[in-house]
């Protein structure tokens, strides 16, 4: 071994990660998984504070339960992102992270849970991520990919990144309802932000911004924890505890330090889904517009950022393709179905992975590392607990503005796809609801290209979507003239 860390003789390790192949060395894969994990360790926290602190349509929070298990959430979500990571790194060979996806948390935690258990909410999580899998063995996702107009999915992504910002703003207390017609939501209480938990927001959100202008790495994790410790203090000297019992109290959890940091992981919520329940809660036509959603926001960002981060690593082909383009596309989408089997909704490739491949990784063992990483945090599952929602908020409000440079890409001087483009990322956060606003611009898009005498440049598949999404729209009173209700 060189002082560079490159071996004389390939070593079985370096041979089947190829790492000598691919200009690295295994120090420098090492350095990029530790990278890669720290840059996206803050989903460990943030996904439990989505999912977890959500109640589904009977009143229950993730799990069963009358109180919300953020131990639990947080732990199975690491094992999850450990497990699947490194699967991508030993099957793919390729320095791609995955973890619970965000955008996708919030639709199963708004969009579904309201409608049904949290139990069925997984199983149509699983249900996409099987529907996925198929695709990509029967080489039909190329079908599927060009059927949607890439400027609508880019409006979809920017939408989701507008809702989550709204929930963070909400979650932290800065945006209240005003109990009044006009205006029906404002600035904290009666336009003052008065309380000490919105004022620890506040504290984060700054934080966030100058740890990201700055180019700090991991800043979403840093403030999270940032945050979180200066929300221990104001508690501690304070005392509000939870807005249930003080008006001017944290949005859900008091943050408190729990009895021991460390402890053996809660792997409960593991196989809590129903595969078919929803069918029977909701509706096949809904059913499908939601597994039709699910699989529109993950299949698509996962071919977006699996090139990117193969660009980033100098790893694509002649035509653009990274390297074992189907296995990552295979592993992504077990991932997906993982996620929701695992009752921490479904997982996906992580754009943060350009983070470690920026520090040198280059092959799967990064990956390795990663996943290890995220193995090792399942037994600091209870740290979780201290968080508020306070603390997590200015996270989401970050990753909103991340998602929303996406909207450069949009040709608003097109009429065609800029209104349902508008309609698309507009409605989402104005009706609290991802289905609504992918639903307006689906059937704004297609009635525009009728309009217009261009019918038919609309993919089939378009048509049955539209069709979909007509019956969605109207479902009340076409249960009222058929009498199912």
């Amino acid at each position: 071994m060189t002082d560079t860390g490159t071996p004389t003789e390939p070593t079985s390790l370096h041979r089947y990660f190829k790492i000598t192949e691919r200009g690295s060395t295994i120090g420098r894969e090492v350095r990029g998984g530790l990278v890669t994990f720290f840059t996206m360790a803050y989903i460990i926290v943030l996904n439990p504070l989505i999912i977890g602190t959500v109640a589904d349509v009977d009143g229950n929070f993730l799990g069963g339960g009358e109180t919300p298990d953020l131990a639990a959430v947080a732990a199975t979500t690491a094992l999850v992102a450990g497990v699947l990571t490194i699967a991508m790194g030993v099957v793919a060979n390729f320095p791609l992270a995955l973890a619970t996806g965000l955008g996708l948390n919030a639709f199963v935690a708004f969009g579904l849970a309201s409608q049904m258990t949290w139990a069925d909410a997984m199983g149509l999580v699983v249900m996409e991520g099987l529907v996925i899998l198929v695709l990509v063995l029967t080489g039909f996702r190329q079908a599927v990919f060009g059927a949607v107009p890439r400027q609508l999915k880019t409006a979809i992504s920017v939408g989701i990144g507008l809702f989550i910002t709204l929930v963070g703003f909400v979650n932290a207390g800065f945006v209240r309802s005003t109990g009044n017609p006009s205006p029906p939501i404002g600035m904290g209480e009666g336009g003052s932000l008065t309380t000490w938990p919105v004022a620890v927001f506040c504290a984060g959100l700054i934080a966030v911004v100058v740890l990201y202008a700055l180019k700090i790495r991991g800043a979403i994790l840093w403030t999270i924890i940032g945050t979180a410790v200066l929300a221990v203090v104001v508690e501690t000297i304070a005392d509000l505890g939870p807005s249930a019992e003080n008006p001017g109290g944290w949005n859900l959890n008091a943050p408190q330090l729990p009895d021991q940091i460390v402890d053996l992981p809660d792997f409960s919520l593991i196989g809590d889904f129903s595969l078919l329940g929803s069918w029977e809660s909701v509706g096949v036509v809904s059913v499908l517009l939601f597994v039709f959603t699910l699989m529109l926001a993950d299949f698509f960002d996962t071919m977006g950022t699996m090139v990117a981060v193969g660009a980033e690593g100098h790893l694509l082909d002649e035509n653009g393709n990274p390297p074992k383009t189907t296995q990552i596309l295979l592993v992504d989408s077990v991932a997906a179905a993982a996620g929701g089997a695992a009752s921490v909704s479904s997982n996906t490739s992580y754009i943060e992975s350009a983070s470690g491949v920026g520090e040198g990784a280059r092959t799967g063992l990064a990956s390795v590392v990663t996943g290890i990483c995220f193995l090792l945090a399942t037994f600091l599952a209870p740290v979780v607990a201290i968080v508020p929602n306070e603390a997590a908020a200015p996270a989401l409000v970050l990753v909103g503005f991340l998602m929303m440079g996406q909207v450069r890409e949009i040709a608003w001087d097109d009429v065609e796809i800029a209104i349902p483009a508008f309609l698309t990322l507009a409605l989402m956060p104005f009706t609290y609801s991802i289905s609504t606003g992918i639903g307006a611009g689906f059937l704004s898009y297609v009635i525009i290209k009728l309009a217009k005498g261009k019918a038919r440049e609309l993919h089939p598949l378009l048509w049955i979507i539209a069709a979909l999404f007509v019956v969605f729209f109207a479902i009340t009173p076409i249960e009222d003239l058929l009498g199912v209700r």
